[in-house]
């Protein structure tokens, strides 16, 4: 005689496995949120070429291709020019393409001089750009001449450029070393960065910026001896801290 089979009990999940669900719920939301937002930081970057180019008087010359996409977005030259009874020594920089330009000032004699940047400034919008082409460094007839120029004899200074790349506006730098002595003036290119964002400022001399550089506080290290929930393991240590309340209010009884 076979026996009908009783039907399967459902079974209630208790409050405190609700409560479990919910949290886990709550934080895996919180925690895709998060990784959104750091794939969409991580593209921003700057990016930095190191480079030793000597850029010699007489013709010598630099095509700068800030973001190595195979178009010059500037030159960096240095030209000496000679007549009968004197001679015109110029290190200078001039755009390659329209829109670009560099950080420059005019004087009162008519030059535009580009700006010897130091480290740690900002270049960006308000910036004092120029399209035209901008003297480092110059003179006439150098052996009585002392030169003008803000790159005289100056190490690790930064030219601000502002280029475009797919009609955006985008702002880098360029670092060299300057020589001037009694016959000639020399330029030495040391490297060169861009920001990846348009319309952002970049720091002169920075290689990297914060997206590139994110370090988890020592706290998310911290070992947990408690047994984590996947809902834990997903939001970090934040969502350990939330099991351990949530474990101890499950394990105190009622009317205590």
């Amino acid at each position: 005689m076979r026996r009908t089979p009783r039907p399967r009990e459902t079974a209630d999940l208790s409050d405190s496995l609700h409560r479990q669900l919910s949290i886990y719920t709550l934080v895996a939301r919180a925690a895709g949120v998060g990784l959104l937002t750091l794939g969409q930081s991580s593209e921003a970057k700057i990016i930095y070429t190191p480079v030793h180019h000597i850029i010699h008087d007489h013709g010598g010359h630099y095509n700068l291709d800030l973001n190595n996409d195979g178009k010059i977005d500037f030159v960096i030259g240095n030209t000496t020019n000679c007549s009968s009874d004197l001679c015109d020594y110029l290190l200078w920089v001039n755009k390659a393409r329209l829109g670009n330009s560099v950080v420059a000032s005019q004087t009162n004699g008519g030059w535009n001089l580009a700006s010897a940047i130091k480290k740690g400034k900002h270049i960006g919008p308000g910036g004092r750009f120029n399209a035209q082409s901008a003297v480092l460094a110059g003179a006439v007839n150098l052996s009585s001449s002392r030169g003008f120029g803000p790159w005289l004899n100056v190490k690790n200074r930064y030219l601000g450029l502002r280029f475009i790349i797919r009609g955006k506006i985008h702002y880098g730098w360029a670092r060299l070393n300057v020589k001037a002595n009694a016959s000639v003036i020399t330029g030495t290119l040391t490297g060169y960065a861009y920001e990846t964002i348009p319309d952002k400022a970049i720091i002169a001399g920075a290689i990297k910026g914060p997206e590139q550089d994110q370090t988890a506080p020592a706290s998310f290290n911290s070992p947990t001896p408690q047994p984590a929930t996947l809902g834990a393991l997903v939001l970090g240590a934040p969502g350990l801290s939330i099991w351990r309340r949530e474990e101890y209010v499950t394990a105190t009884p009622e009317g205590n």
